[in-house]
């Protein structure tokens, strides 16, 4: 081969170009308000509206008290613990003979793993490329199920949790997984009549002077129930009070049932 043609170039396919182009990004400058660099321009904005927001989120933790309820009373028997309502689904689950008991696992681990899951893997379950939600029926209806499930479950959750709170006589806890209305204080100056002193199994759970133990406090239980409703209550029971307690005539009952229906 002659020594000038030593530099030939030799295009193979002529939809190639001999002519190599470097792999450098054009000048944003000739886009202006359409794109900008990550970094730092884009980044630094990014951190700047999370500094703001941090910011306020910490002016208002210092500004205005968290909405706490009333301290734990260990002599208050009419609590109902339950979490917070973003868990209110699962602690609903776990009622249900099959995910509970023998086969809490499967309701703790198995069902939740098995619904998650699902969703993390329905885009490669259904791959289809239309965007209509009728054309993709997999994710669709995992999506909608999924939804349905956790928007039910709170929903059980929480309507029972008010019914065991009317059942016990408190009330509404508000929320998801609210508390019932904290216990009145007793007063330490407040003195039973002698009338309640003769009723021992009354004092047991109620304590000597209404001020409650292991029943609620009954120093003002005439401003929350009448006269029938106290009778009501005593011969019949409510909540974890068992009826037929009281072991006196029918008289004494009276007398005692208009005591405490005087108590405001």
């Amino acid at each position: 081969m002659a020594k000038q043609d030593k530099n030939a170039t030799f295009v193979g396919d002529s939809r190639i170009s001999a002519k190599r182009m470097p792999n450098v990004s054009p000048s944003y400058s000739d886009y202006p308000g359409t794109t900008e660099p990550f970094w730092p321009n884009f980044l630094l904005k990014e951190w700047m509206v999370a500094a703001v927001c941090l910011l306020g989120f910490l002016v208002l933790t210092v500004s205005h008290e968290s909405p706490l309820t009333a301290k734990a009373d260990p002599n208050d028997t009419s609590f109902i613990p339950v979490p917070d309502w973003y868990f209110l689904f699962l602690y609903q689950l776990l009622k249900y003979p099959w995910a509970a008991g023998d086969h809490v696992l499967l309701g703790v681990i198995g069902i939740p793993g098995i619904a998650f899951g699902a969703m993390i893997l329905a885009p490669f379950l259904d791959t289809g490329k239309d965007r209509r939600p009728i054309r993709r029926p997999v994710a669709t209806g995992l999506m909608l199920l999924s939804l349905f499930s956790i928007f039910f479950l709170t929903w059980a959750a929480h309507d029972e949790h008010e019914k065991q709170l009317a059942k016990l006589g408190g009330g509404s806890g508000g929320g998801g997984g609210g508390a019932p209305a904290a216990a009145a204080k007793a007063d330490p100056n407040f003195k039973a009549d002698p009338l309640w002193a003769a009723n021992q199994s009354c004092i047991g759970c109620h304590g000597g002077n209404l001020e409650g133990g292991m029943g609620p406090n009954l120093q003002k239980i005439g401003s929350t129930l009448s006269a029938e409703d106290i009778h009501k209550t005593i011969a019949e029971g409510k909540g974890d009070m068992p009826g037929g307690m009281f072991k006196g005539s029918d008289e004494d009952l009276k007398k005692l049932v208009d005591y405490l229906a005087s108590l405001k």
